[in-house]
This record gives structure tokens, sequence and C-alpha cells, in this order.
């Protein structure tokens, strides 16, 4: 094939933009083609003619220099095995980039913001990876004219963020597990401090391990991640889920090494995990339901997490933080995020302590001098 360049645009609209989807002809084109097995099919779902359809297929593969559809007469047309890595390579590419388009998204509606009304209220929130935070970017602009410039990162990164004043509000998630957190406590233990930071209840969601469709290797638990074959997509270090993986091994007394794919090239968001199982480059990586079900994956649950913000203690009054807490308290906001797959919302909202919410400080109770004999 020969070499063609790569150009992106971008154009404002008058309603706003889902997510980070970045719109492509030719892969809108060709999923259509493989999701409905057939031209006549595809354009019909793409609203388009016949004619259309079959000449942007022409058009495109005079541009790639490789034939994109393939059919014998009586059967469906499918694409080609060129065609097939290219709408997968797509979609990992998609996926993978998903965090930081999103990011440059937010980057120029500020800025269009700014320059139309320059009454709006910003608040800067760095944040581990979640599929409802950009919905509550969405319900803070329309609900309360507050402008959340969301910044995706691992949970240690974004509560270093907060330490070093980089932001006003983190964004972290902590497992209830039966058998502790203790690389939790280790790593978020010292950028957190009772009485100097508190907590706003978000959400609450579902971890699990995202298997491959039919789940051949019948991958039900962490312990079969070591199995022969069974090919794993990690989480990159720093991150929440990187944390949660390996705590659960260390729980099931399983060494990374044994796990194929575990020191390999990580993702930073459970969608390039999910795109990646998808796509077939993996048997399985741990993410959340959501992003599972995304990319019509099996599920197979492992943990319950609460998704938490925090902020300095003085934060808490500040106009943006107040306006933050009122869309999270919202019926609006539980609605929301219960629609989510795996998520759930019923504290949202609410002000926790560090100490009444994790399980990382435990002080000693004075015990009181009984009565002498």
């Amino acid at each position: 094939m020969r070499a063609r360049g790569v150009h992106l645009e971008y154009s404002f609209q008058p309603d706003g933009q889902h997510g980070a989807d970045v719109h492509n002809p030719l892969f809108e084109l060709l999923s259509a083609v493989r999701e409905h097995g057939s031209i006549q099919h595809a354009a019909k779902a793409l609203g388009a003619s016949y004619r259309h359809v079959w000449g942007q297929l022409k058009h495109w593969e005079a541009v790639l220099g490789e034939p994109l559809v393939s059919w014998t007469q009586g059967q469906p047309a499918r694409l080609t095995p060129f065609a097939q890595r290219m709408v997968w390579a797509e979609a990992r590419a998609r996926a993978r980039l998903a965090p930081h388009i999103e990011a440059l998204r937010v980057e120029l509606e500020r800025v269009l913001s700014e320059a139309l009304d320059g009454t709006q209220q910003v608040l800067t929130l760095y944040a581990s990876h979640d599929l409802a935070l950009p919905l509550l970017r969405e319900r803070a602009g329309a609900e309360s004219r507050l402008h959340v410039e969301l910044r995706f990162a691992g949970s240690v990164d974004a509560l270093r963020a907060l330490a070093e004043g980089r932001c006003v509000v983190a964004g972290f998630h902590v497992p209830r597990l039966a058998g502790g957190s203790k690389l939790f406590e280790t790593q978020m233990k010292p950028l957190l401090k009772p009485g100097l930071h508190k907590l706003i209840a978000c959400a609450t969601r579902r971890q699990g391990l995202i298997v491959a469709r039919g789940n051949p290797h019948r991958i039900g638990s962490v312990r079969d991640l070591a199995r022969e074959g069974v090919r794993f997509v990690n989480r990159q270090g720093g991150s929440g889920t990187r944390l949660l993986t390996d705590q659960l091994l260390q729980l099931e007394r399983i060494a990374p090494e044994s796990i194929a794919g575990y020191g390999d090239g990580a993702e930073d968001s459970h969608l390039a995990v999910a795109a990646a199982v998808a796509s077939g480059a993996a048997d399985a990586g741990i993410g959340i339901e959501a992003a599972a079900q995304r990319y019509g994956l099996p599920f197979v649950p492992l943990a319950e997490e609460d998704y938490f913000l925090v902020c300095l203690r003085d934060a808490l009054d500040q106009p943006p933080v107040v306006k933050l807490r009122e869309v999270l308290a919202s019926d609006t906001w539980r609605r929301t995020v219960q629609a989510l797959p795996g998520y759930g919302g019923e504290r949202a909202g609410e002000v926790l302590s560090l100490t009444q919410a994790l399980p990382w400080w435990k002080f000693r109770v004075r015990k009181r001098r009984g009565t002498p004999r």
C-alpha cells in the first residue's frame, strides 16, 4: 500500500459532542458494511444510496491501493483481511487517544466559551479514567454554567497533581476488597491528609475481567490469567486499575511474570483495554463493566469500587466546587450514572472525611481506666 498522510480537523457546531468521537467517512463506511453484511443494507443504515456507497468504496480503494470489500454471488459482502485490520487498528487507536481527544475538545470549548462569555466559572479536575466523568462535565456545563477542565491521569498521578497545586479537585477510586487494599494504602495514603483533605462521593462502579467474545479460554477469575495460551492486556503503572490488578494477584499469590502480556505494552484507559480484547490482540484485561459492554464483550465481576473526588477542605466552599457538589447531589446525576452498566450513585454529592470513607487510618482508642477495686 502506498503511504498516505493523515489530516485531522475540527469544527464548531450548534450542538455539543458527547465523548471523544472522531468521525471519518471511510471507517464509518467499512463498519457499516461489516455490521450489515451487504452494500445495500449498509447504504440504508448510513442514509445513502447504493450507488453512493459503491462509488465511495471504489474511491477509497483507489486512494489506498488495496481492495476493501469482497463477495461472491449469493454470499454477503465481506471486508477484505486488509480492511478488517484497518477497522480494528483504527478502533484501538481511537480508544487509546480518547482521553487526549476529550481533553483537547474541552480546552477548545473553554477557549470559545471565554471568548463568548467571560462569566462562566472554571474548575480544573485531574482524575482517573472513567466513563461517567465526561457526563458530569456536560451536566455541570448545562445546569450550572460550570466549565470542568477534565484531564485524565492515573489515580496516583491525579492525587499528585492535587498535592502540587495543578488542580482544585482530583478523582481516584478505591476497591472494596475483603482482603484489604494494602497497595492502594501504600501509594495513596502519603498524598492524603486527614483534616486537610475532604472527599466528595461521586459514584460506585464495578471492575472485572473483560474477556474475548464467547470466552473461549473460559476465564472466570484472575487465577485463569496464568493459564498457558491466555494473553493479557495490562493498564499503565500508577493507574488505580493497575493497583487493583496487582492487589488481586497478591491476594491469590500469583506471580505477575506467569501471566503472558503482563509486562508488555500497557493501555491507559478502560476503553483501550476493551478495544484490545475486542480486536483479538488480547484474550483478557481488567476494566470497568461499562467498557466491556461498549464493545459487546463478556464481563466477569471482581470488585466493587468507590470513585471519589477530593479537594482541600478550604476549597469546599469555593463557588466552582459548590456548583460541582450541587450537580453531584442532584437526582439528574444519580439517574445518569445508574444508566451506565455497573455504576451506582446512591451517595453522590456527600462530603466525607478520609477517616470515615477510607480504611487506611486506624486510630487507637484510649481505654477508660477501670474503677479501683
